[in-house]
């Protein structure tokens, strides 16, 4: 029976093939959509999925931000709760995913990702760092205690983070003011680029690594303002490395009578209908080539 089982031993592996089986192999994961803020008071938004609660009394939810196992780099997370020890821990739902997968794209330091994602900083009232408006629920921590599990690439980094205020969209509970699960709609971390969706299961949503997303704030306003688009599409958007030029936007309608057919209408919500149609079908390139065709 040995040959039925792959068996591994963690010391023998590289860091790289045994964090792709640990994350494979345990989910789904929660995910700690984390907000904090530098001495200095600029924002950071993060997504972790090494987290849950633990304690109800007292109140305490940890997550961790592990170091990167390419180059033993450290989180501007895991930097900001060491400068200002506190947090706002915002929940995930399938309404918000794509923006939030833009967010944990790696920008530079100092890059707000409330920005780039397109979110809404929300003002807390016990800590500093910003709570997500779109977010279902979101908890205000004090960071309590930084537990360091080792110094290599993909060492854990325990953040104790004690509830000092919860904040609950009144739009997720039922009559009788519980949480429901269906209207909260949770996602939560597999393996690579699966998620799980409380209410429908697994989905994908590739996750950038080594390109930079344009970010929602790089969007044309008309388009960001769309009664059509919703947050995942202009996370989609957002998650788009580099916009087509003019040139390829002219050869997209040079064979595409249909297309330009819904352009001659100018009728905005059709236009933006059928990008739309293009993002569900995951061609963000062509989405973007009739919106940007639309603006020209």
């Amino acid at each position: 029976m040995t040959d039925a089982y792959l068996t591994l031993s963690p010391e023998k592996m590289e860091t790289r093939d045994l964090h792709g089986y640990l994350l494979g192999a345990v989910g789904p994961r929660p995910i700690a959509f984390a907000s904090t803020v530098d001495k200095d008071g600029n924002a950071n938004l993060a997504p972790f999925s090494f987290f849950n609660v633990f304690s109800a009394n007292p109140p305490v939810l940890i997550f961790s931000p592990a170091r990167r196992v390419r180059d033993n780099t450290v989180k501007h997370t895991l930097e900001n709760v060491l400068e200002t020890p506190e947090v706002v821990i915002n929940v995930v739902s399938y309404s918000m995913v794509q923006q939030m997968s833009l967010a944990s794209t790696e920008y530079e330091r100092g890059i707000n990702e409330f920005d780039k994602a397109g979110f809404t900083m929300l003002p807390s009232e016990v800590v500093q760092p910003f709570r997500v408006a779109e977010s279902p629920v979101q908890f205000e921590c004090q960071v309590t205690k930084v537990e360091a599990l080792g110094e290599e690439g993909g060492a854990g980094n325990l953040i104790f983070s004690r509830v000092v205020r919860m904040h609950i969209d009144r739009k997720v509970l039922t009559e009788s003011e519980k949480l429901d699960p269906e209207k909260l709609d949770l996602v939560a971390r597999m393996g690579g680029n699966w998620y799980s969706r409380s209410v429908d299961g697994l989905f994908e949503v590739p996750k950038p690594l080594s390109a930079k997303g344009v970010g929602v704030d790089a969007i044309p306003e008309a388009i960001r303002k769309s009664r059509v688009l919703t947050g995942n599409d202009l996370g989609m958007l957002g998650n788009f490395e580099r916009l087509p030029s003019k040139q390829a936007v002219a050869d997209f309608l040079e064979g595409n009578s249909e297309i330009r057919a819904i352009l001659s209408s100018a009728d905005q919500q059709q236009i933006h209908q059928k990008a739309r149609a293009f993002l569900q079908e995951n061609q963000v390139e062509m989405a973007w080539k009739i919106l940007l065709a639309a603006q020209q």
